[in-house]
């Protein structure tokens, strides 16, 4: 079996954010050898061991391109439709959100928090969401783009400003 992604590669795990493979390896698991990636996610210190085979169904994908990362940019200057005031009702249409794992769905959870926020404070639970859907959306930005974290989160602002 071989894998689909290579050491020191970039991806995408939704809701933990981007990490990069610092190995591939074989393992024994219940008495059969199992080729693992072993990701390093800088955001929380840790390391993850993803079976290869269950990296397709566990929503792991590379970083975006240039172009597909300029859309979202784009998508970030939409307009948008507001979303329920019913905080919980919200909460979990962007967690589906944010599950999914594209780059898009993940900038329409960012976009919506955002000016969400500025209407009225978020609830707690909310702001996590959105403090997460923020931090993976400007780290995918920054690899994709190859600029700094910081160049990115101004990218992300300065469009839903717009």
């Amino acid at each position: 079996m071989s894998s689909q992604y290579k050491t020191n590669q970039h991806l995408v795990y939704p809701l933990l954010g981007v990490g990069e493979i610092k190995e591939i390896t074989e393992r024994n698991f219940k008495e059969k050898k199992i080729l693992y990636y072993m990701i390093y996610l800088e955001v929380s210190d840790m390391t993850v061991m993803i079976p290869v085979d269950k990296a397709d169904e566990l929503g792991l994908r590379a970083i975006v391109s240039k172009e597909e990362t300029h859309n979202t940019l784009n998508h970030l200057g939409n307009a948008y439709e507001p979303v329920t005031a019913d905080w919980k009702m919200r909460y979990q249409m962007n967690l589906d959100l944010l599950k999914s794992g594209t780059i898009i769905d993940n900038a329409t959870v960012v976009r919506a928090l955002y000016h969400r926020s500025k209407i009225k404070e978020l609830p707690i639970q909310e702001r996590k969401l959105y403090d997460s859907a923020l931090r993976i959306l400007s780290d995918e930005i920054m690899y994709s783009l190859d600029i700094s974290r910081d160049e990115a989160g101004q990218l992300i602002f300065s469009k839903m400003e717009d």
